[in-house]
């Protein structure tokens, strides 16, 4: 060690330690209450560009650090709108430029679209069912014992063809033979005697 180190060395400490001793001398010594009462704040903040200092604020950051859910369940939104006056915000609205804004034939036809709608389907679904009654009443007609199709089946292409005619059985009669009248059975002639 250098001669002039050894000599600065304990000097700079012993200045440091001075130091910190006014220092807390004065702090202790002084009202900083007092002093702070006597700072006129609006002088202080008419010299600050709030501007200026709004520009250097990160508004994304500190609202990513926010829970804006329990800052809304805080919001009593029943007094909010209790101090809403609705009747002169209604009063503001302009009705007629509203209505000729409004395409009411298509707001009409939606909603007339609707219950015809339901009534198309509800006659469908009737004619469904008479069409199902009608053809049970047919089967028993007819003496069916199998059930006809539903449907005709559809080929890949998408045409229709006829149903096949179900097979009889030997024991069952055609249904031509079902359908044509009985015959009259002949007795044989004899003749009549004198």
């Amino acid at each position: 060690m250098s001669p002039h180190r050894r000599i600065t060395d304990p000097v700079e400490a012993m200045a440091q330690r001075v130091a910190e001793r006014v220092v807390d001398l004065v702090l202790n010594a002084v009202d900083l209450n007092a002093i702070i009462k006597r700072i006129d704040l609006n002088a202080v903040l008419a010299q600050v560009d709030v501007n200026a200092l709004l520009a250097q604020v990160d508004v994304t950051a500190l609202i990513d650090q926010m829970d804006l859910n329990e800052v809304l369940s805080r919001i009593d939104t029943g007094a909010l709108l209790d101090q809403v006056d609705i009747n002169a915000l209604l009063a503001r609205v302009d009705v007629d430029t509203l209505v000729k804004q409004t395409d009411l034939g298509a707001v009409i036809a939606r909603s007339s679209g609707g219950a015809a709608t339901e009534v198309l389907d509800a006659g469908r679904s009737t004619a469904v069912g008479l069409d199902q009654f009608i053809d049970r009443w047919v089967q028993r007609a007819l003496r069916r014992k199998q059930p006809a199709p539903v449907a005709p089946s559809a080929l890949p292409d998408g045409e229709a063809t006829p149903p096949a005619p179900p097979e009889p059985e030997a024991s069952e009669t055609p249904l031509s033979e079902a359908m044509a009248p009985p015959e009259v059975s002949e007795a044989p002639a004899t003749e009549a005697t004198p």
